[in-house]
């Protein structure tokens, strides 16, 4: 079960925008480069952002190139879902293979910035505390979870030494 308070943001955030390309120097040290993170589209979220709060989304979150590291400095801030109305593709993958967990939801439209949300991802419930709505969405497929409970897929590898036969 995930608990946190809303972050929102809005269509088309890149991985320019999660990971700005003037700190670009800064790959290498993705503790430092977590410090920027979103900072081209909300100003100071990497100082306010806490432990567990969840960011929501409109459409095609994570658009851009494929930059594994835009992923991995959201969860590095403290970040545990984010729930967007749609995730490009390559970003979708990075996130659940560096252990964050992310949700298409196509209702995020009535979600607030400050909302408590609690998600149950096996069973694909999302109830926003705040409001006391509840909306359902695709559950995260088995593998997916076994994924993300190790925290990533190279500690996933690590435990299983390969992935299971489907």
């Amino acid at each position: 079960m995930i608990r946190g308070r809303v972050w929102k943001f809005g269509d088309n955030i890149s991985t320019d925008h999660i990971a700005p390309g003037r700190y670009f120097h800064l790959r290498n040290n993705l503790e430092e480069l977590a410090k920027h993170v979103l900072e081209d589209a909300m100003e100071d979220f990497a100082k306010k952002v806490q432990k567990g709060d969840i960011i929501v989304a409109g459409k095609n979150f994570g658009l851009g190139s494929s930059r594994e590291h835009a992923a991995r400095i959201i969860k590095i801030a403290g970040v545990s879902c984010i729930v967007a109305k749609s995730f490009a593709r390559i970003f979708y993958r990075n996130a659940i293979n560096v252990g964050l967990p992310v949700i298409e939801l196509k209702e995020v439209d009535e979600i607030n910035q400050g909302d408590e949300l609690e998600i149950d991802l096996e069973n694909g419930i999302l109830k926003n505390l705040t409001t006391g709505k509840e909306y359902r969405f695709t559950p995260i497929p088995k593998f997916l979870l076994e994924i993300l409970k190790e925290d990533g897929i190279v500690n996933y590898l690590k435990k299983h030494g390969s992935f299971p036969k489907v």
